[in-house]
């Protein structure tokens, strides 16, 4: 593209773009869509490209095949569109490369893949993506709906994710064609005070966890003395279970990159950076792909658009570090020192970056920006409830039917995301929780999915929305479990810099492995209470304030499952391996031999033919015998606390 002097050369742009966006959806040629997030491609979507187009060129078919991002529908990937004029354009999921041939074949030979198909996907729709009704003539003949009726799809409101899955994210002339830019326009035709002010009334809040109210962030920088004020992207997603930012980037990074720009605007900034980690090496080429077009177009570097704004951005990798969240921590990083947090204040906004004006935005929250600039914050602030208003990425996992990435308006309610979107729990078992928020969030008990998914009444049940992380449970899940592993999580990540995290953290864990290895009394829960409450008080970042979240909400909504541990030495779930032993049944054993192959100890002895025996001093509990054991002999047992016997085999007679 070639460089825009000014904001008429960005229309013109924009108008050449629309026309070749309306040619590529509606016009005579073929198009086949491939989805190549990360998701995507670890479901083997490369190689379902390289079959399609294999066929394509083997039945003379004329189709442009394009790569896209992340629609959401993870569950579901590879996902693959196909569209043959004058058709609609057909999403079909679970596009393996076992079926992709004949994918192609059914869907160019007009009968198209109904079981697979999972609606229509509108590109020339809104920009703004909710549900909405399929052609009318589609619908009249007996074809797919929307895609935006799918059950995972019509409860959304995509504003951050609007373009996701939808545009090539390696071309600006996509973005451009959906109203890209039109932010950065309007940002040119108000004052830094307007922007900020639109942003006020907006009510967008920090997408990275703390919720702390952008425009008021923005005016603290914007007021700050200092001889350069910094702008810094925050990319550094470390949530076991997190993947919104790297979806954004991955198939949208012109929408960070423009909502920088809107914020670099408002502040004065000359300079930004985005800090990403290394682990996201797609969304670290996409990103230096939308970098080099946005110079190339005179949207980054000097006088950009003839308005006399001078910005660019830098890319910082950095090395996986989960406390380099932290907004201080971060700051060392880019600075070339150990990523470590400091006390405060100064606050970054007065004294941050090299010692300047320094502000940091999440990827999500940049995101937003050219939507509420190009419609205003009044029709922002329409969506979401209280001081949660706009909408929220959410990414859900676990035990959960439909697993993937979802922007619902804030104020949802968990019963609505876990049984509407996510489809309920696999197995069509009971919920037992859901942990929001990641390893610094809290669980909220199954019996509470009433809860509003916002920043004040998960709060209150003594969670957080963090990141958007959603990790649901069923009821095989332990509890005790579950607060040892994420404390384990941030324990191996504390930096060590203050002492109530680094030996706190420590402590809760020890105390922990005791009461999921039998060996606790009453006095260590009593103990874990007190040092939960020390670590959350007297931490120094975030990191430490909220590592105690896990412990502190199983203890207050599963405390019986604690009581469990320590007084009838047993785990309910049979999760612990430290209150769980397993048996042969002399009566049942056939000599098959299968437990003893599978056995990684060499616990297990036996002739072929013969009953076979388990050395408890030997065995470690890892129930790979149990597993192993055929249905139809049912032979192996897992024994839980006090000989509380738990039958073997498959179906209705196994419980995991």
């Amino acid at each position: 593209m070639r460089r825009l002097k000014d904001i008429q050369d960005l229309k013109v742009a924009r108008e050449r773009a629309a026309d070749s966006w309306e040619e590529l959806c509606r016009g005579p040629r073929s198009l086949v869509c491939v989805g190549m997030a990360t998701c995507g491609i670890s479901a083997l979507a490369k190689e379902t490209e390289s079959i399609l187009r294999e066929t394509l060129a083997e039945k003379g078919i004329d189709a442009r095949l394009m790569q896209v991002g992340c629609l959401g529908l993870c569950y579901a990937e590879p996902l693959v569109y196909i569209r043959q004029p004058p058709g609609e354009l057909i999403c079909y999921g679970r596009a393996t490369p076992g079926v992709a041939r004949e994918l192609a074949l059914r869907a160019f030979g007009g009968q198209g893949w109904p079981e697979r198909a999972l609606g229509v996907l509108d590109m020339m729709g809104p920009t703004v993506q909710s549900a909405q009704p399929a052609p009318a003539d589609l619908q009249a003949a007996g074809g797919p709906p929307s895609i935006w009726d799918h059950p995972m799809m019509k409860s959304q409101v995509r504003i951050a994710l609007s373009n996701c899955g939808i545009i090539d994210p390696q071309d600006v002339g996509h973005y451009l064609a959906r109203g890209g830019y039109q932010g950065l326009e309007k940002a040119f035709s108000l004052s830094p005070e307007a922007i900020i002010q639109e942003v006020k009334v907006s009510g967008l809040r920090g997408r990275g966890g703390a919720g702390f109210p952008t425009g008021v962030k923005w005016e603290f920088c914007k007021n700050a003395p200092g001889d350069e004020k910094y702008l810094i992207c925050n990319a550094d997603e470390g949530d076991p279970g997190a993947f919104m930012d790297r979806s954004i980037l991955e198939g949208d990074p012109h929408s960070v990159i423009e909502g920088m720009l809107i914020a670099a605007r408002a502040m004065g900034s000359t300079e930004g950076f985005i800090y990403c980690r290394a682990e996201y090496p797609l969304a670290l080429k996409r990103l230096e792909v939308a970098l080099g077009q946005a110079r190339e177009a005179g949207l980054l570097g000097e006088d950009i658009l003839g308005a006399g704004m001078d910005f660019d951005i830098h890319i910082k990798q950095g090395a996986g570090a989960f406390v380099c969240g932290e907004e201080t921590a971060l700051m060392a990083s880019i600075e070339g020192r150990r990523g470590m947090p400091r006390t405060r204040p100064p606050f970054p906004a007065n004294s941050g970056l090299w010692g300047q004006p320094t502000n940091i935005n999440n990827v999500e929250t940049l995101a937003n920006l050219h939507t509420i600039l190009e419609r205003g914050g009044q029709w922002y602030q329409s969506y979401g409830t209280g001081r949660s208003r706009g909408t929220k990425t959410l990414s859900l996992a676990g035990a959960i039917k439909r697993t993937g990435l979802v922007e619902v308006p804030m104020g949802i309610s968990l019963q609505e995301i876990v049984h509407g979107i996510g489809g309920g729990i696999l197995g069509d078992r009971a919920c037992k929780g859901v942990l929001t928020g990641g390893p610094s969030g809290g669980c909220i008990p199954g019996t509470r999915l009433d809860v509003p998914v916002d920043y004040e009444a998960l709060a209150e049940m003594g969670s957080i929305v963090g990141s958007g992380s959603m990790i649901v449970l069923d009821d095989g899940a332990c509890m005790v479990d579950l607060a040892r592993f994420f404390l384990a999580f941030i324990q191996m990540e504390s930096c060590g810099k203050c002492t109530p995290c680094r030996i706190g953290t420590r402590q809760m864990l020890n105390i922990l492995d005791r009461i999921a290895g039998g060996e606790a009394g009453m006095q260590d829960l009593d103990r874990l209470e007190k040092l939960a409450t020390v670590v959350k008080n007297g931490s120094l970042c975030g990191l430490g304030q909220t590592a105690p979240n896990p412990v502190l909400t199983t203890l207050r909504h599963f405390r019986n499952e604690y009581l469990e541990h320590i007084q009838k030495k047993r785990c309910p779930s049979k999760v612990c391996r430290g209150l769980v032993s397993f048996h042969i049944d002399p009566e049942m054993c056939k000599g098959c031999g299968l437990c003893l192959d599978s056995c990684p100890a060499g616990a297990i002895s036996g002739q072929s033919g013969e009953v076979h025996v388990i050395d408890e001093d030997r065995c470690i509990r890892c129930g790979a015998c149990f597993q192993a054991c055929p249905e139809k002999f049912g032979a192996v047992s897992r024994l839980s606390g006090a000989g509380h016997l738990i039958p073997c085999a498959c179906g209705t007679r196994r419980d995991d």
